[in-house]
């Protein structure tokens, strides 16, 4: 397993991904900007041309099991592909009610119920995700996850949200956004 990385998303006029939307869909929005960048590995603190920034860290999966590990493994490709120009970023708190249960219920809801990892599972390796944990950081989100996917599979990126989001583990979602963005083509 790699190491921890610490990720910094910098929002404001500076950055490859242009914002496309800012869609709430349940709590509080987030402020308007209009590019953001993905800083890797460079501590919890933000560049200073930032208007705001999310924070989280990679991890461990905290909720799979070690076949659904191989076969993630085996079927997700990595970010950054030169084709994968459509991205998201969906962050996300879960209710003080997920958080009271036990490691165990919380596994049950997220796979035995919600089927969270075979969902995901239909959509590689069309769609790359990586996530982020932040509620150990103190951030206002638990969770921040990164998609990115090319133009094409933008309609299957809306049918594996519109499922996920269906399932009983969404029950204990009280905060989340939806941020859909566009990497601009390098300069000719």
């Amino acid at each position: 397993m790699p190491p921890p990385l610490f990720v910094t998303f910098a929002f404001g006029d500076v950055g490859p991904w242009r914002i496309d939307t800012i869609n709430t869909l349940s709590g509080d929005s987030l402020p308007a900007a209009g590019r953001v960048r993905v800083i890797e590995g460079a501590g919890l603190s933000g560049p200073p041309d930032a208007d705001w920034i999310l924070r989280g860290i990679t991890s461990n999966q905290r909720y799979t099991t070690r076949p659904e590990l191989d076969v993630l493994a085996g079927r997700q490709q990595g970010l950054a592909r030169p084709q994968a120009r459509c991205a998201a970023l969906i962050p996300i708190r879960k209710t003080e009610a997920w958080w009271a249960l036990a490691q165990d219920e919380r596994r049950a809801i997220f796979e035995d119920q919600s089927h969270h990892i075979g969902i995901g599972l239909d959509y590689l390796p069309a769609i790359a995700r990586r996530l982020h944990h932040s509620r150990e950081l103190g951030e206002a989100f638990d969770f921040i996850t990164w998609f990115e996917f090319a133009p094409e599979h933008s309609g299957d990126f809306d049918e594996l949200l519109r499922r996920l989001r269906g399932t009983r583990e969404w029950d204990y979602v009280d905060r989340e956004v939806d941020i859909r963005l566009n990497r601009d083509d390098p300069p000719a």
